[in-house]
């Protein structure tokens, strides 16, 4: 096979857009992904074989610094973990671009600004065809483009929390959604937070950016192939070759450009896992980590679960998802620190439940279920060097020191009254653990200085100038909200990089 100008190693948010941003530019453009198309079969619908029988997991075990090995929640399929993503595009706010004080330390400014980036969030938006509604939220910075679809409606129990919410002075607002609900209930009564996308209701990064991708004849994708390590040349200065894994056979690739896009851990492991010149001198382990920051300042956000229940009302709603909250996004509500973002899980059902809690009797979870609303709190993690993702060999090592749960603990404390004063005399509260791919960033962050950042500010790798990273691992901070669309905005601005620097000499 001939070497094509550029490969893209992963076909998730930041790989599949990036290869939109790309298409029409003439060059040829190969997409490695190392699992398969999602098949549509009825475990896609089933709350037991996916909460409870664990259908979809990988079968691949991570490792804890400390030795524990754990069962990782990232998916390996066309599209990544997108397709198992509640389908939240959301703007990291103004303010996260610049250096914000939390309870547990600095979140850090970006190397550019929020005016700056505005216009790759409205041409995401678009590609993601994001239904949503401006002016109900205080926190939302400036668009430029109107949101394309109104929002996803609210089913008549979550107007109903609406006005609760708003009765006690605070501003819920809609969640901007990839989704087209009419499409996605036609195939299925049940909500798609954590539910495979095996048709076309969701929009992720297959049937969104990857799919508009492959018009073009140019760009082509090719599955089952494991990337295992990149090659520089002699000099150490550029990507000479990329080492894969195919249908049992070992591969080869040699294109001019290389475009890393595996998610914050997978790439963050294959630079660790490529051998290096400078091996022994600072920063000499794995590629593009003369900074020594390559898998470093690992952000995966601090969540948790929350159930309001009011046993005297039932919940009907099938998918639920369609409110946020982030009244306390950028202060306690009384002038102190940010605490973060509130929004609504998919609806969840006694299987669900049964998956965390499983000594409970299955028709006590399922009253529990049908009389709560189901929240989801999220804060920032903040960049801590000694977070970090490690390799072992082929195995994966997670250091994942968690930051700010001060954060955490107020918002949930303060969620708590509010909902008990909106009628629910019942709230009960959960946290999210490793298991669960909460928004997984950091790891390989961009920065205006190559002493501190593996990355430029356009994810060009400082020591390699032919290799961009661009997924979650470029994110130097972690915000309280949904990533998705921040990497899908930067592939974008990448992508446009390329095509005026690289493709257009």
């Amino acid at each position: 096979m001939a070497n094509p100008d550029i490969v893209i190693i992963g076909s998730g948010i930041g790989g599949a857009t990036i290869a939109s941003g790309l298409a029409g530019s003439g060059a040829s453009i190969l997409i490695l992904e190392r699992g398969e198309p999602l098949p549509a079969t009825p475990h896609a619908r089933s709350t037991r074989s996916i909460f409870i029988d664990e259908h979809y997991r990988p079968k691949e075990m991570w490792r804890e610094a400390g030795g524990a090995a754990f069962n990782p929640g990232n998916y390996y399929y066309v599209g990544g973990n997108s397709k198992f993503f509640g389908a939240v595009l959301i703007r990291y706010r103004k303010e996260d671009f610049s250096e914000l004080e939390h309870f547990g330390g600095i979140s850090p400014a970006w190397p550019f600004s929020y005016d700056e980036f505005e216009p790759w969030y409205s041409k995401a938006e678009q590609l993601f065809r994001v239904r949503g509604s401006l002016g109900e939220d205080p926190t939302e910075p400036f668009h430029s483009l109107p949101y394309a679809f109104k929002p996803v409606p609210d089913e008549p129990p979550i107007a109903r929390a609406r006005a609760e919410l708003k009765a006690l002075g605070l501003h819920p607002a809609s969640l901007p959604l990839g989704v087209d609900i009419e499409t996605w209930l036609k195939e299925g009564k049940t909500g798609w937070d954590a539910f495979p996308n095996t048709g076309q209701g969701k929009i992720d990064a297959q049937t969104g950016p990857l799919t508009a991708a492959l018009t073009d004849k140019n760009i082509r994708l090719e599955t089952g192939a494991h990337v295992d390590w990149l090659e520089t040349a002699p000099d150490g200065k550029s990507i000479a070759a990329i080492h894969y894994t195919q249908n049992g056979a070992q591969k080869t690739l040699s294109p001019k450009l290389v475009i890393l896009s595996a998610g914050a851990i997978n790439s963050a492991a294959i630079l660790l896992r490529s051998p290096s010149a400078d091996a022994g001198k600072k920063g000499g382990k794995g590629l593009a980590n003369s900074s020594d920051q390559v898998g470093r300042n690992f952000m995966n956000h601090n969540s948790s679960a929350m159930l309001a229940i009011d046993p005297r009302r039932r919940n009907d709603s099938v998918y639920q998802k369609t409110l946020m909250l982030n009244d306390y996004y950028l202060s306690d509500g009384k002038g102190g620190k940010p605490l973060g973002n509130v929004q609504l899980l998919g609806k969840i059902d006694g299987n669900m439940l049964k998956a965390n809690v499983k000594t409970m009797p299955k028709f006590a979870l399922d009253f529990m279920a049908g009389h709560a609303v189901d929240w989801y709190l999220m804060c920032e993690d903040l960049p801590d060097p000694e977070s970090r993702i490690m390799v072992d060999g082929k195995e994966i090592v997670m250091q994942w020191r968690r930051s700010n749960m001060q954060s955490l603990e107020g918002l949930t404390k303060v969620m708590r009254e509010n909902l008990r004063a909106c009628g629910y005399p019942i709230v009960l509260s959960r946290p999210f653990d490793k298991r669960t791919p909460s928004h997984q960033c950091g790891t390989v962050k961009m920065g205006n200085d190559p002493a501190t950042a593996p990355l430029d500010p356009l994810c060009r790798a400082y020591d390699h100038p032919n290799l961009f990273v661009v997924d979650g691992g470029f994110l130097p901070t972690s915000a309280a909200v949904n990533p998705a669309l921040s990497i899908a905005a930067q592939a974008l601005r990448v992508a446009d990089y390329i095509r005026k620097t690289e493709l257009a000499a």
